[in-house]
């Protein structure tokens, strides 16, 4: 089935004005009354917990009401569609799309994809003993530099069992698993891209299950920085980084968010095809980062920056 990965997630929030500046305040652009978008337009959408458009909630009362699914064209919605009815029921809505509801109780939607195709350079690098990705007088910094989303990357699910749930996106959906913490659950990539992982589930007690954190590509890890550094200024309480992961090798850096979950800024993950191999590794600190960085204050020689206003 060719999944490409997630176009939309839709969230039912306590606070929809507090989630709403998060998001412009992230770098996502209001394209509606209720939906941000990255510049491929892949995003999120958000609504009060009581809208009663939305699905139901999980029991567990988590803010994410459903994950959207961009797919190659109609002949792949029509196969979800015929795979899932096998033993659920699934809804044609009127926009093209259909509705089901995975082993774990989170309401999946499949459409032909809504991303737009992006023509744009990535971050570059000059290293000694490698031909230089920028030429001469071409700079690469700028403090004056927006970082902005480019795409919708990843979610991350907590699920009382990941066995369950990832025997229905493999065998149900045709999802591959690219790399597995041991007792904790799998990193996962439809079969529509070569992303790392547009999935990743962690096991825990049952009260836990829902989103725990998703996240949009930018276009290096300076973007990632810059992006965390802005948040950071702004407010908000950083969470987990900057830092760089082993599996999928991306820069990261997350955010605490008023959605109930992490919000997570992530760049130059690895690709992976069918030829690959999975890895698995015991979960902990050594194995989810090469390192890992602590945000302080600029700073230089003379001391931190004079205080605002």
């Amino acid at each position: 089935m060719n999944i490409i990965g997630p176009d939309l997630l839709i969230f039912g929030v306590d606070d929809v004005e507090a989630c709403k500046q998060f998001a412009l305040d992230y770098g996502l652009t209001q394209a509606s009354e209720h939906r941000f978008v990255a510049l491929d337009g892949t995003g999120i959408e958000i609504y009060s917990k009581d809208d009663s458009s939305l699905p139901a909630p999980l029991e567990t009362g988590s803010s994410i009401r459903k994950t959207i699914y961009g797919v190659a064209d109609t002949a792949t919605v029509d196969a979800i569609y015929d795979e899932l009815s096998k033993d659920r029921e699934v809804k044609r809505l009127d926009d093209g799309s259909i509705e089901a509801v995975d082993d774990m109780g989170f309401v999946l939607g499949f459409q032909v994809t809504m991303r737009k195709p992006l023509d744009m350079p990535a971050e570059k690098i000059n290293a000694p003993g490698a031909p230089a990705q920028r030429p001469a007088n071409e700079i690469g910094v700028s403090k004056d530099f927006t970082p902005e989303p480019r795409t919708l990357s990843h979610v991350v699910y907590f699920v009382p069992d990941y066995k369950k749930a990832e025997a229905f996106y493999a065998e149900r959906l045709g999802f591959i698993t690219t790399d597995r913490f041991s007792h904790v659950g799998p990193f996962m990539r439809p079969a529509g891209t070569t992303d790392h992982h547009t999935l990743f589930f962690l096991n825990t007690p049952p009260h836990m299950k829902g989103i725990e954190h998703f996240t949009f590509h930018m276009s290096g890890p300076t973007a990632v920085v810059q992006a965390g550094n802005r948040m950071v200024e702004k407010g908000y309480q950083s969470f987990w980084g900057p830092g760089r992961h082993i599996f999928g090798s991306n820069w990261f850096w997350y955010f605490k968010s008023p959605f109930g979950c992490n919000m997570e800024f992530d760049a130059d993950m690895d690709l992976h095809d069918d030829n690959w191999d999975a890895r698995e590794a015991l979960p902990g600190a050594d194995n989810s980062q090469v390192f890992l960085l602590q945000y302080r204050e600029k700073w230089a020689p003379m001391g931190p920056p004079p205080p605002k206003g």
